[in-house]
């Protein structure tokens, strides 16, 4: 199941996290009829996928599957 490695980085975690306390945040001032947290908490989870994203640019998050760097080509010598 965790073969993929999907997930398992800082910046994954970090930003579920972060969007997770902002959605129970909303959720709470959902059920309060409060308006200004409840769009709080929406900032929150915006928050939390601007923050994830940071990291992964940081060099935090894992590669694409598909992303396999380039190999220098060696030079080979000119018979002549």
């Amino acid at each position: 199941m965790s073969s993929s490695g999907h997930g398992h980085t800082p910046a994954a975690w970090t930003g579920v996290i972060i969007s997770f306390i902002g959605f129970c945040v909303a959720g709470a001032f959902m059920v309060l009829e409060n308006v200004p947290g409840m769009v709080a908490g929406f900032v929150l989870i915006g928050l939390g996928a601007v923050a994830g994203g940071i990291m992964h640019m940081m060099g935090m998050g894992s590669e694409p599957k598909g992303s396999a760097k380039p190999v220098a080509a060696k030079a080979q010598p000119q018979e002549s």
